[in-house]
């Protein structure tokens, strides 16, 4: 996977800086796309497009700007059928900091360590809801 534990640090002083301070701290993130009344309830996704997919208006550009139907995007299609077309669309985004963000946030939060796309995306669904729910029970 190209997303590894060096992935965008450019020489020993940034991987050192990263590492030693910037690693350990919290994020603060002013441009988030995880609505702030869901956090102070505590709202439980039952499953990765409703945590990471249904509120995000760059995958939903991404995805209208490759043709896909809107109702696999924001109407009735399932979701995991808005999942399934999030894995086609995103390998198309190589070159946008949506394809690179994806990846990591997949790494990083859900443990999925491969590239997204049509043919892992079964997996991915699974990986990922499995990370939700451990995080729901609190194990």
């Amino acid at each position: 996977m190209y997303i590894n534990d060096n992935f965008l640090l450019r020489g020993k002083t940034a991987q050192e800086l990263y590492r030693g301070y910037a690693k350990q701290m919290p994020v603060i993130d002013y441009h988030c796309h995880v609505n702030a009344g869901e956090i102070a309830e505590n709202l439980h996704y039952d499953n990765i497009t409703q945590a990471w997919i249904s509120l995000d208006h760059y995958k939903w550009t991404a995805m209208r700007s490759c043709g896909i139907e809107e109702k696999y995007i924001t109407a009735e299609g399932s979701d995991k059928e808005k999942f399934l077309a999030w894995a086609e669309v995103l390998p198309k985004c190589i070159g946008n900091p949506l394809y690179h963000r994806s990846h990591m946030e997949l790494k990083d939060v859900f443990g999925f360590d491969k590239t997204l796309s049509p043919e892992t995306a079964q997996e991915a669904w699974e990986v990922c809801n499995r990370a939700l729910q451990i995080c729901l029970s609190g194990n």
